[in-house]
């Protein structure tokens, strides 16, 4: 009995003896396994090729197609900025013909009015260092209609509307969030707190109308009565550049139509800033028709025939972009 106790007695300060070295030894290759992985995150980030990476992390590209390399410019901005808003002579002149003014001698004037009461900077120029940017683009269509896609909607980090939509008795279809609103003075709509007011431009009142209907209210009209105040975040507004715009019409769609449609210019702005985009809502129906969600329209084609926006040019587009892995298009 004597002896027993001696073994156990034995055994035990043999295993004192040996867990220290042993858990100092464990510690010590998990804590070299963790810094040698997470050493200089920052150094090796800024050594990635935008090509090959993105959002801070070496997940390789799709290869580009020799027609998408000569379409994308990834040099011009889509937001007008206070750091970048000169706009060059001939986007100048073609952006002041879109609506039929040709004054624009007071736009570095208008711009200082407008840099006072929203943000001055991009939130979207850190290309590396940041989580990816899962984007969902959601039109108008009445092919949304009975869909079911709202939950998918939803689930991305980014969703951007444009003009009327609207999203009440329709979540089933065209889900419940908004990050994006993309509208112009006509098609204004209020929104909801935190949601992001991108203003598309299409003339130099546009840019009064924002600071007006963010202030003191002075514009009510345009060429038709506009909203004299805007419920929106002044420190979530952004402005669509002008440049940019017209990128858009000579590189992508062509100059099908007299400019792109806001649909067409948001889904390029996401193309742009973002690392996963889906398309939702573009598009004619089942039954060939062209039409918004929420409205039954008697005059179901007529988008088609405004001579404005070509919409089949457009969603053609955006199927060959589809095709091309830069997106993904739910029809």
């Amino acid at each position: 009995m004597h002896s027993i106790r001696s073994c156990c007695r034995l055994f035990h300060h043999r295993r004192t003896v040996w867990i220290p070295p042993v858990a100092f030894i464990i510690a010590f290759l998990i804590y070299l396994s963790f810094f040698t992985n997470s050493l200089n995150p920052v150094d090796r980030v800024e050594e990635l090729d935008y090509n090959s990476c993105m959002c801070g992390l070496c997940r390789p590209e799709k290869p580009r197609t020799e027609w998408y390399n000569e379409h994308f410019n990834r040099s011009i901005e889509p937001l007008l900025t206070r750091k970048d808003q000169e706009i060059p002579e001939h986007v100048h002149k073609w952006w002041l013909k879109l609506q039929g003014s040709n004054n624009a001698s007071s736009i570095t004037e208008v711009l200082e009015q407008i840099f006072r009461v929203i943000p001055t900077g991009n939130p979207y120029a850190e290309k590396n260092n940041r989580p990816c940017r899962t984007c969902a683009v959601v039109g108008n269509s009445g092919n949304l209609k009975g869909s079911g896609q709202g939950n998918l909607i939803d689930s991305h980090g980014l969703i951007f509307r444009m003009n009327g939509a609207r999203t009440s008795g329709f979540e089933e279809d065209v889900g419940s969030r908004t990050t994006h609103h993309f509208m112009y003075p006509e098609s204004a709509v209020h929104l909801q707190h935190g949601v992001h007011l991108v203003l598309i431009p299409f003339k130099l009142l546009d840019l009064k109308w924002i600071t007006s209907a963010l202030t003191t209210g002075e514009i009510k009209s345009t060429y038709t009565r506009v909203k004299q105040f805007i419920k929106a975040d002044k420190d979530k507004v952004l402005i669509f550049n002008p440049a940019f715009f017209k990128y858009i019409h000579d590189n992508w769609t062509n100059h099908h139509g007299k400019y792109p449609s806001t649909g067409m210019l948001a889904v390029f702005f996401a193309l742009h800033i973002c690392d996963e985009i889906s398309v939702f809502g573009f598009g004619a129906d089942k039954n060939g028709n062209w039409h918004h969600y929420w409205e039954k329209n008697r005059f179901a084609g007529a988008f088609r025939f405004t001579g404005v926006h070509n919409a089949e040019f457009e969603s053609m587009l955006i199927t060959k972009l589809d095709k091309e892995g830069k997106l993904k298009f739910y029809k």
